[in-house]
């Protein structure tokens, strides 16, 4: 409808124009001497619309010649373009796809075309990185590194994971740092330096950058737990020996994070290895109060010095409530017998075998019939206590 639209308004038109040229009886006269021209009006302006009409064409084609080099070196780099486009998606998708060596040859086609070179290079340093060839992978980090300014938090992280991979944890750590200035949060390059940290045994450390994952809901408080117990038995175990160090340790340990069990029974046993009994003491008796565990009830004989009927008492107490808990039993036998009440330290090491036969409860039963010259009784428990060991030969 449009396009009838316009052809009649056309044809209209050159109406028009048919009619005013036919009233119309006006002449040019050029004059030029010793010549003399005279045109009429109605050619004069045909002859001038032709001529202006033939100008621009004439005007737009040396134009057009003019820009033909300039469009040819665009046209070019166009094509390159979108062939470096092409090579980088491709580097890009078999990366994903682990096809490694195609996708480092696309990444450094890409990089030859100056498509995205930062990003063209860290593609090709991960794909050489899983190729296990080092030299090319630290060549492609030095060609990363040529164009820092327009990736340079990428190239950081990428030579940080890249270097926890191979486990260059100090170098790993090095890129990290550099990444310190950069404002924001960062939880990909926490979870890197945890990584570090753990390779490199500074558990300290381990421990602030748990904590930190764990505030930004990075980790799951039950992911961060056990990476926070096995620092602190680290840093427990290495204060081994010493008393106030482990006593110092102890009480910077947030209470959260004290209610391990298997943290406690660690702090308990360094304590007493270093001669402080009555801490040891203390964190057993706050332990199993709030969360029983046998294994810290049997070290609860361990401790030395301090009130022993007053631990006598406590352990009865618990005993009420775990009357059948074996090593409970041997451990109240064992603080029996240092107190010197023979009779109950037997009855005792009787409950703990009768509830459980087992090993140590035969040895402290013989050697408390030793201490009462008991002797054949002594010789029957390690008998005893040596037929545990025995394991029955498979049938053939």
């Amino acid at each position: 409808m449009r396009t009838l639209f316009w052809l009649l308004a056309l044809f209209a038109l050159a109406v028009g124009v048919a009619l005013a040229a036919g009233y119309n009886d006006g002449y040019v006269l050029i004059v030029l001497p010793p010549w003399r021209i005279d045109l009429s009006l109605n050619f004069f302006i045909v002859l001038l619309v032709g001529g202006f009409i033939l100008g621009h064409i004439l005007l737009r084609a040396i134009a057009a010649t003019l820009r033909l080099p300039r469009a040819v070196r665009e046209y070019r780099l166009r094509k390159r373009r979108e062939k470096g486009s092409r090579a980088l998606r491709g580097a890009v998708q078999q990366l994903f796809e682990g096809r490694y060596g195609h996708s480092l040859k696309n990444a450094a086609m890409a990089y030859a075309t100056g498509e995205e070179p930062a990003l063209a290079a860290l593609v090709a340093a991960r794909a050489a990185h899983f190729l296990r060839d080092a030299a090319r992978e630290e060549e492609w980090l030095k060609h990363a590194a040529e164009h820092d300014a327009e990736a340079h938090a990428a190239r950081r992280m990428t030579e940080a994971e890249l270097h926890v991979d191979a486990r260059r944890f100090d170098e790993a750590l090095q890129a990290l740092g550099a990444l310190k200035e950069d404002s924001g949060r960062r939880i990909a390059a926490l979870r890197l330096a945890l990584r570090a940290h753990r390779g490199l045994g500074q558990w300290d450390d381990v421990l602030r950058v748990a904590r930190q994952l764990e505030k930004h809901r990075a980790l799951t408080h039950d992911a961060a737990a056990p990476l926070k117990q096995r620092a602190h038995l680290e840093n427990l175990g290495r204060r081994e020996g010493d008393a106030g160090a482990l006593a110092a340790y102890w009480a910077a340990i947030p209470a959260e994070e004290r209610r391990a069990t298997r943290l406690a029974d660690a702090a308990a046993r360094a304590l007493i290895a270093a001669g402080d009994g009555a801490l040891a003491q203390r964190i057993i008796e706050h332990q199993v109060e709030d969360e029983w565990d046998s294994t810290l009830a049997e070290r609860y004989a361990d401790c030395r010095g301090g009130d022993v009927l007053a631990r006598i008492s406590r352990a009865e107490k618990w005993l009420e409530q775990h009357h059948e808990d074996a090593r409970l039993l041997l451990a109240l036998g064992r603080l029996c017998r240092e107190q010197q009440l023979w009779g109950k330290a037997q009855s005792y090491f009787e409950a703990s075998l009768a509830v459980q036969p087992n090993q140590d409860a035969y040895a402290e039963l013989a050697s408390l019939f030793v201490q009462l010259d008991r002797n054949e009784e002594a010789n029957q428990a390690y008998r005893n206590a040596a037929a545990l060991c025995v394991r029955p030969s498979p049938s053939g």
